[in-house]
């Protein structure tokens, strides 16, 4: 029997990718690594055993990885701290024996430039001196990263931001949790690196447009430069750090950092990955 545990699998990506792998593998082969008592039992009332873990804690990461064959890494949410927590992961899969680790980093990490890119390169890093077998998937950024916006830029007839006529190649989040899926399920993945994203790119005036298409109330894309929009974020009620990153992400997509002309995504989860019009759809209801 093989053993596929998911980390971090009570966040928005973490459970896509429970409920996909278990399209793949028995349900009663997959653990999910949870922080929380209604984590837990949100698992088990679909039939998912859970173990308890934390990224800061050492041995409760080594209880959790016993008897693991097959883990998937989702990097941590907690920006300035990740480095060190995926550390402990790693080290805790080493000394349980973990045969095959997949780990969610960002498209372009080691080219694109953004300082979001920073902790996931170490981690890529530590992945490759940790010695253990390994899949590196690198996400691009989330349909709903942008759509999720979409009430305020239709209230105020505007879409923010500093990307100029960058490209971004955009997936939803269910396409990257397939994908995800599908590696940590299959063989012949251990030293890839993938460069996941969207089969089609857009600029933030094609999104607008497209936003003004479905709604039909005009918005326009306002850019700023990366001070004004991490301001704008910040009076948005962003955390000051938070806001600068992203504000940094939209000036890296302004050179690249969030379009591929790779095709990954597509091929990993065998269709075509899905549009930006039907994010917004179900976004707008």
């Amino acid at each position: 029997m093989t053993t596929y545990l998911v980390t971090g699998a009570s966040g928005q990506l973490g459970q896509r990718v429970v409920d996909h792998l278990r399209n793949l593998v028995p349900a009663e082969d997959i653990i999910a690594l949870v922080r929380s008592n209604s984590a837990q039992e949100a698992f088990e009332a679909k039939g998912i055993a859970t173990r308890t873990g934390d990224y800061e804690d050492l041995e409760s990461l080594r209880k959790a990885f016993d008897g693991v064959n097959r883990l998937l890494l989702i990097s941590s949410s907690e920006v300035g701290k990740r480095a060190d927590q995926h550390r402990n992961v790693l080290q805790a899969a080493r000394d349980a024996g973990v045969g095959f680790v997949a780990y969610t980093s960002i498209l372009n990490a080691d080219s694109g430039g953004m300082a979001l890119a920073q902790e996931h390169n170490a981690t890529e890093a530590a992945l490759r001196e940790s010695g253990l077998p390994h899949a590196i998937l690198r996400n691009g950024w989330y349909s709903e990263n942008i759509a999720g916006t979409a009430p305020q830029a239709l209230e105020m007839g505007q879409h923010f931001g500093a990307a100029g006529d960058g490209r971004f190649a955009t997936a939803s989040r269910q396409d990257f949790a397939e994908a995800a899926a599908v590696v940590l399920a299959g063989e012949g993945h251990e030293g890839k690196t993938y460069e996941l994203a969207g089969d089609t790119d857009f600029s933030l005036s094609d999104y607008a447009a497209l936003l003004s298409d479905m709604s039909g109330k005009p918005v326009t894309y306002v850019n700023l430069d990366e001070a004004s929009y991490t301001g704008a974020l910040v009076g948005a009620g962003l955390p000051e750090g938070f806001a600068a990153i992203l504000a940094d992400s939209d000036a890296r997509a302004a050179s690249g950092a969030l379009t591929t002309q790779s095709r990954d995504l597509s091929r990993l989860i065998g269709r075509p990955t899905t549009p930006m019009r039907e994010t917004l759809k179900a976004m707008l209801g």
